[in-house]
């Protein structure tokens, strides 16, 4: 429960200059991430920052080299790198339990309203009580709209789309659970608003092909379509598919289950030959033919905010490294920012 007592500005900056305080969570439009970042480090205060981490390209540069320079924690707020469940994954891919990875498959789609950001806003909303030329910031000024306030990820002005809100959490979970701390070197994207025709300049289905190094990597939304979250990294050793709640590996063994049917086009000889020899090569002994054994694992359904928050707050009180700071969020928000640009420009980008 909220203090009574506890102080409230509409200035953040009267925020920076009070000594008392040692960090600040920053819960604002993607279009204030760097001015507030920048700000705070600079003030000397450890900042935790909702994703996605930038705006743009050049956000995420200015807010890398401030943090850097500040030597202040940023830690961002793509929480599934705090997950018991993503968590369990990297250990599984690190002990090359996949073998030689294939490919990354990622989706994600809500069907509702809400989760499309047609949030209601508050009917009291206007400018007597919101100081709506300051939460603009330094984007062009449009007459005050409540609609526009309360559902400002669904314009590219103020936020960053169904790739900031949504592919985020699947591109940082990847590149936690991979160990691929590093920006797509390609991305191709299509997309369209195909449901939620209100307005809105961002898309609401977004597909997008990447290449990190020579990976592909491939992640889907769809604020039209209801799909549980989640991914597939494919191995030369099998599966492993990770939800909000488990983690499963079914192994293969790469290797043929009986005779090529290739050899069916043998002459018959040759086919019988051929035959003979594999059984005798391959098949088991009686009693001896080995059982394939799939691997799951349950747990917290991602349990991934307070987990965040806190490794954030225990790395301002001990100076040690967040799990996700300014040069991981700036790589996954590129991703995002990338995913945007190829959609708009109907062609491949690369980084």
């Amino acid at each position: 429960m909220q203090r009574p007592d506890l102080p409230v500005t509409r200035r953040y900056r009267q925020l920076l200059d009070d000594k008392n305080i040692d960090c600040i969570v920053a819960a604002v439009p993607d279009h204030w991430h760097r001015q507030i970042v920048v700000d705070a480090v600079s003030a000397g205060k450890d900042i935790y920052c909702e994703k996605p981490m930038s705006h743009s390209p050049a956000d995420g540069v200015a807010m890398v080299e401030a943090a850097k320079k500040s030597g202040r924690i940023v830690q961002i707020g793509s929480q599934r790198v705090s997950s018991q469940i993503c968590a369990k994954a990297k250990d599984l891919i690190s002990q090359g339990t996949l073998g030689d990875l294939m490919l990354v498959e990622g989706w994600l789609g809500r069907n509702s309203p809400t989760g499309a950001w047609e949030y209601p806003p508050p009917p009291d909303l206007s400018p007597r009580n919101l100081d709506w030329d300051t939460w603009q910031g330094t984007v062009p000024k449009r007459p005050f709209d409540p609609y526009v306030f309360a559902r400002w990820r669904c314009w590219k002005e103020y936020g960053t789309g169904v790739a900031g809100d949504l592919l985020v959490h699947l591109v940082s979970g990847m590149m936690f659970m991979t160990g691929l701390n590093q920006a797509p070197t390609q991305a191709m994207a299509v997309g369209g608003i195909r449901r939620w025709k209100d307005g809105r300049n961002m898309p609401d289905v977004h597909t997008v092909q990447y290449y990190y190094g020579d990976l592909p990597v491939s992640m889907r939304l769809n604020l039209g379509t209801a799909t549980q979250e989640t991914y597939r990294f494919h191995g030369a050793k099998g599966l492993l598919e990770v939800t909000g709640s488990s983690v499963t590996f079914s192994p293969q063994s790469g290797k043929d289950e009986s005779p090529s049917y290739y050899a069916g086009s043998f002459p018959q000889p040759l086919r019988e030959a051929y035959f003979k020899k594999w059984h005798e090569e391959h098949d088991p002994k009686i009693g001896q033919a080995p059982m394939t054994e799939t691997i799951s694992f349950s747990g917290p359904d991602y349990d991934e905010i307070s987990p965040h928050l806190w490794n954030f707050f225990e790395a301002v009180r001990s100076r040690k490294p967040v799990v996700e700071d300014a040069v991981f969020g700036a790589n996954a928000a590129l991703a995002c920012h990338m995913a945007n640009d190829s959609y708009f420009r109907r062609s491949a980008v690369t980084a």
